[in-house]
């Protein structure tokens, strides 16, 4: 039965209206047995059941959510995150019932990304872990014989493991708000061309080349933080841009704001991927070696970093190929 108080945006409005229909229900009823030449209980007591009738009736859609609510919390208490509340009517306690579906669809999800950032660590350290004990096994057996190249493979996967657990202590503080940023005044050349002198070393066979205008160029921010975020952009540039191409980064004053662009020649980003290269264990091409890939750790951490510098990062499609990170940081304190 559609509750005729459900339009009402108001529980204020709906309680006053069902306390006057309980008290014009019970004159009308008394006036009724009056009429009817009933005695004086009798009376008093049909109006007074006519009227809790009434108003069980009517405020049965106002509680309704609040009923739901209470079944659905225990639910989640259970571990069952699927329960959601109906939705009756639009006053305060309809508007308290959105709310608590939203919640529970917020929980659903940080549920999600729990375990699915249990199973992508898992995966991760498993890799590398798993290398180094059958490397080990087989030195400790004399299957092989302790050489350059062997010890050299064995120190690439302690890295990546080191490179992976930073990384996630890194995400840990950053999300949980433990990490201060030490602020101060820098000109951006200077943090760039560090960034492409590493990233030389690392690449010798791509170019990098520095763009800033205005050459003294500052900005206000961490410069340590800010160089683990292009590091961190420049290291996913070079890992798809071919040898003999060209990484670019380019600093621009736009609008009270600082631009800085990190360019390069790879395939780009699907346009369905933009959206989500900054998730955790995130990756555009699910095909690609772990090792080639990096850990899917480096673009989540650099989004906080810039976050908590008050700016936006983002992924563009560069024409006629190539992807352009761009990171916009307020330019004043």
């Amino acid at each position: 039965m559609t509750n005729p108080l459900r339009r009402l945006r108001s529980i204020k409005v709906k309680l006053s209206i069902v306390i006057v229909a309980a008290v014009a229900t019970t004159l009308a009823v008394n006036e009724i047995g009056i009429y009817l030449n009933f005695r004086a209980g009798f009376r008093a007591g049909v109006a007074a059941l006519i009227a809790l009738l009434m108003v069980q009736l009517m405020s049965r859609g106002m509680t309704s959510p609040l009923r739901s609510m209470e079944r659905a919390a225990t639910a989640m208490a259970r571990g069952d995150l699927d329960e959601r509340v109906s939705v009756t009517s639009k006053d305060e306690v309809g508007r308290l019932a959105v709310a608590f579906n939203l919640m529970a669809d917020e929980i659903a999800e940080v549920d999600r990304q729990r375990r699915d950032l249990v199973a992508n660590v898992s995966h991760e350290l498993r890799t590398p872990i798993s290398a180094l004990r059958a490397t080990l096994e087989n030195l400790d057996d004399g299957v092989v014989e302790p050489d350059p190249v062997l010890i050299a493979t064995m120190l690439a996967q302690t890295e990546r493991l080191q490179r992976l657990v930073t990384q996630l202590l890194d995400l840990s503080r950053l999300e949980s708000g433990g990490t201060l940023l030490h602020r101060i005044r820098f000109p951006v050349a200077d943090l760039l061309e560090a960034v492409a002198d590493e990233g030389s070393l690392q690449a010798p066979r791509i170019t990098f080349t520095v763009d800033v205008d205005p050459s003294e160029q500052a900005v206000y921010a961490d410069p340590e933080r800010l160089h683990q975020v292009f590091a961190n952009l420049v290291d996913n540039a070079a890992r798809f841009t071919p040898d003999g191409g060209e990484i670019i980064l380019r600093a621009r004053p736009y609008d009270h704001h600082l631009r800085l662009e990190v360019l390069d020649e790879g395939p780009g980003i699907p346009p369905e991927a933009m959206a989500r290269v900054f998730e955790r264990f995130y990756r555009t091409d699910d095909s690609r070696s772990r090792d080639a890939g990096g850990s899917g750790l480096g673009l989540a951490i650099a989004r906080w970093i810039v976050d908590l510098h008050g700016g936006r990062i983002r992924a563009e499609q560069r024409d006629p190929r190539g992807c352009r990170m761009v990171v916009e940081l307020p330019l004043e304190a």
